[in-house]
């Protein structure tokens, strides 16, 4: 792949995923607190939870959502048989090794 086309591709996954990040944020009006841990996991985000209030997560209500952090590696993946002199063609792929987001519940109920 082209450095060009790997650039377009990260571009356009960093405009997507900032939608999506919207969408959840708006949505969790709808969602109680728990839901909205639990769907955030379930897309594949280690979640970090702030709260204001010692209540129960239960009786929490989402004010936040924010500051999605995702690392990345660059890994070489080799293809074909080898050349003349022994080396082999590859292609750099970035492979998400991590994902963390913030939620900030009021818990003050």
């Amino acid at each position: 792949m082209r450095p060009s086309s790997i650039l377009s591709t990260l571009v356009t996954s960093a405009a997507l995923v900032g939608t999506s990040l919207t969408t959840s944020a708006a949505a969790s009006a709808d969602q109680t607190a728990r839901e909205k841990i639990d769907q955030l996991q379930s897309e594949g985000f280690t979640v970090n939870v702030d709260r204001v209030g010692s209540g129960p997560v239960d009786g929490c209500v989402v004010t936040g959502v924010r500051n999605p952090q995702t690392q990345t590696r660059n890994v070489r993946d080799y293809y074909g048989p080898r050349d003349a002199n022994g080396d082999r063609k590859y292609r750099i792929i970035e492979v998400v090794v991590s994902r963390s987001i913030s939620v900030s519940l009021d818990c003050t109920n």
